[in-house]
């Protein structure tokens, strides 16, 4: 028989580690505390982005966090209180704040993002997956020249170091390419290579095409613990509304994204990822809408054109497990968005959301064995790129359960780096 794993976590890491997994010939079961595909694989923008390679620490982002620390509004809120581990958090990633262990983070975050951008156009084509997947590539758009001008020596570190680059548009030819935005802007860098989709589809024809696989998907379960072994796991224990069920199982995955920490007792190690609250609203197309997927960069606010919606997304707020939806997040979205587009919202309004991705202080994600169970394994940490990197870590993750060569280095991805 083939051997049964259970993958906690129903979000895109999960859900791409068990089409991996399946695939190779186990049995499979995903569990999830609430809905298959809701939280941060439900409601972000649905960039596919080999363009973002470079993580959050870097040169001059220690200054920015410091503005964040003091903000009231703007695209960065920092609230620390007396959240002793987020503090530790932000000390950590105030010392990968330098350009060496930026670029060494880039490193590994192209191979992610390169591999599943390729595997993305595989599995969309194969497997006829109904996602609105579009590769017009992505515009980061500035309203400031000398923004605008600055930004050629961040596309010339990237083309020069990992090889992703971006072709110039001036703001007279961008009107012309781009209608939606306002005369005026200086410009906007198109990264060619990236791609979109709408994520809610994604989700939806995910849970189809591992139904059809055999996998089992089990929702309104709360892993709270691992049934122990000598020196490997037997299997997980779980709550629901109708009590405490035990799942056996041979090897298990846990992918449950900024939740991972609440575990860590659990899995017996330290996975130091923070809540970074994100904001979206997804409405009707307007009618003057954009052809592109666009960052509006001085606002840092993304813009995504669906082919039957429309959505604005971002911001990031690092204050804890904050559950409440501030309006005053989501009016940011619409004022930075008018900052910049002829047309930047329309109604009816089908959803305002907010969701906690994933964050870690060196900007990569874990993947890996823990240490305390020899089958028990964790996915989680991507950031703001779990789409993004979703393809590539469900397939890295099968390669490395089934002992077989991995088609890029896991190490920078190893549970107790520092």
């Amino acid at each position: 028989m083939s051997k049964h794993t259970i993958i906690v976590g129903g979000g895109v890491i999960g859900a791409f580690c068990g089409y991996y997994l399946a695939r190779s010939g186990r049995r499979v079961t995903i569990i999830d505390k609430g809905e298959f595909g809701a939280g941060c694989s439900h409601g972000n923008c649905g960039y596919v982005s080999p363009s973002h390679v470079l993580p959050l620490p870097g040169p001059g982002q220690l200054a920015y966090g410091l503005k964040g620390l003091l903000a009231r509004s703007g695209p960065l809120r920092i609230r620390p209180g007396r959240n002793l581990s987020l503090w530790s958090w932000l000390l950590k990633f105030g010392r990968r704040c330098n350009r060496r262990d930026q670029l060494q983070a880039g490193a590994a975050r192209t191979a992610l993002l390169e591999s599943s951008r390729k595997l993305y156009a595989d599995v969309v084509e194969s497997e006829d997956l109904d996602v609105e997947f579009t590769t017009d590539g992505l515009l980061f758009v500035f309203r400031d020249p000398q923004h605008f001008d600055h930004f050629a020596q961040t596309d010339a570190l990237l083309r020069d170091k990992f090889q992703v680059a971006a072709e110039p548009v001036d703001g007279t030819a961008l009107v012309e390419m781009e209608p939606a935005l306002k005369p005026g802007l200086a410009g906007a860098w198109h990264y060619k290579n990236d791609a979109h989709l709408r994520p809610d589809r994604l989700m939806s024809e995910m849970r189809r095409l591992l139904l059809q696989q055999g996998v089992e998907i089990l929702s309104g379960h709360t892993m709270t613990a691992i049934l122990p072994g000598k020196g490997a796991a037997t299997g997980v224990k779980t709550q629901t509304a109708a009590g405490y069920a035990d799942f056996s199982a041979d090897e298990i995955v846990v992918a449950t994204g900024p939740l991972t920490p609440m575990l860590n007792e659990t899995l017996g190690c330290r996975i130091p990822i923070q809540p970074g609250k994100g904001y979206s609203i997804t409405m009707a197309r307007p009618n003057v809408c954009p052809r592109y997927p666009m960052l509006l960069e001085e606002a840092h606010v993304g813009i995504t054109p669906f082919e039957r919606g429309y959505r604005i997304g971002s911001t990031m707020e690092l204050s804890g497990y904050n559950d409440t939806l501030d309006r005053g997040r989501l009016n940011y979205l619409r004022e930075g968005a008018a900052e910049y587009l002829v047309e930047p919202t329309a109604d009816p309004v089908e959803e305002e959301w907010f969701g906690w991705r994933p964050m870690t202080w060196d900007g990569l994600p874990y993947i890996d064995r823990t240490p305390r169970y020899s089958n028990v394994w964790v996915a989680a940490g991507h950031n703001m790129l779990g789409l993004s990197m979703g393809t590539a870590t469900g397939k890295l993750m099968a390669e490395l359960m089934n002992e077989q060569r991995p088609h890029i280095d896991p190490q920078p991805f190893r549970i107790g780096r520092r």
